[in-house]
């Protein structure tokens, strides 16, 4: 029989015997030490109940025992909760970390897809750049063809200058020889006068022709002379001569406020004096100068002295040059170059007659030929070629702050690095800095700032 059918049954016999048991009239003996055993009444078998409270006494047992093993899985369900609880937090707990790292790595991928998209964009702009750029390239080429064919037209036309520059030395010759022959017959003539007179005012009338055929011929030899002389490139040896017996020494200095007390610089090069028709100023390259552009600095103090033999006069400004900030200007007035006794170069009328130029260095040692080469992309600079010179004086080859002049003896301009000359056909201003000397600043930092921004915005080939 199934135990826990035998259970419930035992259970409902229990139930039924308490409820039909009749307590009231129950006397238990007060003196007795041991209860008798009960009479069995008649039709009663005193063995049933005894098996019957055996019965329930079994079944109270497994009740007891059944309870005890509820009681020990209960303890062992509430230990496996309890740890299936910790285990759910601790799950828990790594959710949200999964979470807070899901979310982390789902932020990344956004700045990495948005990175991505900026990476795509700046690859596009770049395209877009470079394919300009050889648009530019292939219109800088073909402007480059064609200034190749302008040069070489203008080679051709120089040599048909050159031929007509001998022939009208050859005309030159022969108009001396013609007027060699009319002294003599003017001489011839003299001699007729004395001897004939009857036929003086014949003779008379005959030279006044001569005479004035003489004068026109002299005066178209002068214009042949003055038309050769321009023409006739000057002697590079000449040139220098020129430049020593010319040059002016230049002594600048500048302080500035440092760390461990003030800081001063002083510059010492030869140059010359230069007009632009209006204004005569000192030339010499911003690299020369004790003011520093880059990075720009507030200098407390500057100055310096021009010095010739002659005289000396002091600095009272630097200024730069409006189309190329590098090359400098030290403002001269008309009286001052005139104490200092030298000559005013004049800026080239025509500076590309001749291809090729003579270079001094800016420290007055060396000089040298070279040839230029104009770049259409660079209109007012020339391009030195660039190869060692030894064809005057030694081994020299074009360096930054070297003075160029044109083989007609005029300026050319500046070398402002050992490739590119500024061509100087005029001399406008960009900024000037006074001389003189406060300690609160001479306001140089912004002028300068205002040099390097001019400088920065040069064709990147001549920077």
């Amino acid at each position: 029989m199934n135990k826990t059918l035998l259970l419930i049954l035992c259970d409902f016999l229990l139930l039924n015997l308490l409820a039909l048991t009749r307590w009231e009239q129950v006397e238990p003996e007060r003196n007795r030490a041991y209860a008798q055993p009960a009479q069995a009444e008649e039709g009663e078998s005193p063995g049933a109940a005894s098996d019957l409270v055996d019965l329930m006494r079994v079944s109270l047992e497994d009740e007891r025992q059944q309870r005890e093993q509820v009681a020990d899985q209960l303890e062992t369900t509430k230990q496996q909760l309890e740890s299936r609880e910790s285990e759910l937090t601790q799950t828990e707990q790594e959710r949200a970390a999964i979470a807070a790292d899901l979310q982390r790595k789902t932020e990344e991928a956004r700045q990495i897809e948005e990175r991505a998209e900026a990476a795509a964009r700046d690859a596009e702009a770049r395209r877009l750049r470079i394919a300009q750029l050889q648009r530019d390239l292939e219109q800088r080429e073909q402007e480059a063809t064609r200034q190749k064919e302008a040069v070489e037209k203008l080679e051709r036309e120089g040599a048909v200058a050159r031929d007509r520059i001998e022939s009208l030395n050859v005309a030159v010759k022969v108009a001396e020889q013609e007027k060699l022959i009319l002294r003599e017959n003017l001489d011839a003539a003299k001699v007729e006068v004395a001897v004939i007179r009857e036929e003086k005012q014949l003779i008379q009338e005959q030279a006044g022709v001569l005479a004035e055929g003489v004068g026109r011929l002299a005066d178209e030899s002068g214009e042949l002379t003055r038309e050769i002389r321009e023409n006739r490139p000057i002697n590079a040896n000449t040139l220098f001569a020129e430049f020593l017996d010319n040059q002016v020494a230049a002594d600048l200095e500048s302080r500035r406020s440092g760390l461990l007390g003030p800081i001063v610089n002083t510059k010492s090069v030869r140059t010359i004096l230069v007009s632009d028709g209006t204004n005569v100023y000192a030339l010499l390259h911003a690299s020369d100068t004790p003011l520093s552009y880059d990075p720009p600095i507030e200098y407390e103090a500057f100055g310096g002295t021009l010095r010739r033999p002659a005289g000396e006069a002091a600095v009272t400004a630097i200024a730069y040059y409006q189309h190329d900030p590098r090359v400098a200007l030290l403002p001269v007035d008309s009286a001052t170059a005139a104490r200092l006794g030298t000559r005013v170069y004049s800026l080239g009328s025509d500076p590309f007659k001749f291809p090729e130029a003579v270079l001094v260095s800016n420290n007055g040692r060396y000089y040298g030929e070279v040839e230029f080469k104009l770049d259409a992309s660079t209109p007012r600079y020339v391009r030195m070629k660039s190869r060692i010179l030894s064809r005057l004086f030694g081994e020299f080859s074009p360096s930054t702050g070297d003075i160029v002049f044109s083989k007609t003896g005029e300026l050319l301009g500046v070398m402002v690095d050992s490739t590119y000359c500024a061509v100087l056909l005029e001399l406008p201003v960009l900024t000037r800095v006074p001389a003189g000397n406060n300690a609160a600043g001479l306001g140089t930092r912004e002028k300068l700032r205002e040099v390097r921004a001019a400088i920065l915005r040069l064709p990147l080939k001549v920077q």
